[in-house]
Formats: structure tokens, sequence, C-alpha cells
């Protein structure tokens, strides 16, 4: 989907208008981050950064992936010094 629009004045600042089927189509809702990528304006939704955990861990739980990576990390001191109190 491509609009043709204005960059208008807002304030001390310029702008321009999205239209609702734009943000509606591409799920932008709320704080967004704006950044320059070549001679374009490039504008994203921010995601929380645990974004997607729950899924993965949910996955990561079915797939028996919470299991420990390396269980031969333990050290000597582990097996022979450690004290469980």
């Amino acid at each position: 989907m491509t609009v043709r629009t204005k960059v208008i004045e807002i304030g001390n600042s310029r702008g321009v208008r999205i239209p609702k089927p734009m943000l509606e189509a591409s799920g932008i809702d709320g704080e967004v981050t704006i950044s320059i990528v070549g001679s374009e304006l490039v504008v994203r939704s921010i995601e929380s950064p645990r974004s997607g955990w729950e899924e993965q861990l949910r996955e990561m739980v079915a797939t028996e992936g919470d299991l420990p990576v390396d269980e031969s990390a333990a050290s000597r001191f582990d097996e022979e010094e450690w004290e469980w109190a």
C-alpha cells in the first residue's frame, strides 16, 4: 500500500499523517522508533525486550530443551568440597 502525503507543520516540528488503514496493516500502535536508512525514514513499533519469551519457553519445555546444557560443568570443588546445608 502506498499513499502520497505532505510534510506538515506541527508546532516547531514537522510531521506526516499516517492513514489509519496503513497503521492497522502494519500493526504499529503506541510508541515507535524512527531511524534514517539512506534517505528514508523508517518507523517501527517498539517491542518489549522480552517479547516472545513466553512462547519460546513453552516450546523449550515441550522439547525438553530446559535440561542443563552441560551437566559435566561441575568442578572438583563442586563434587568434593561443597557442603549443602
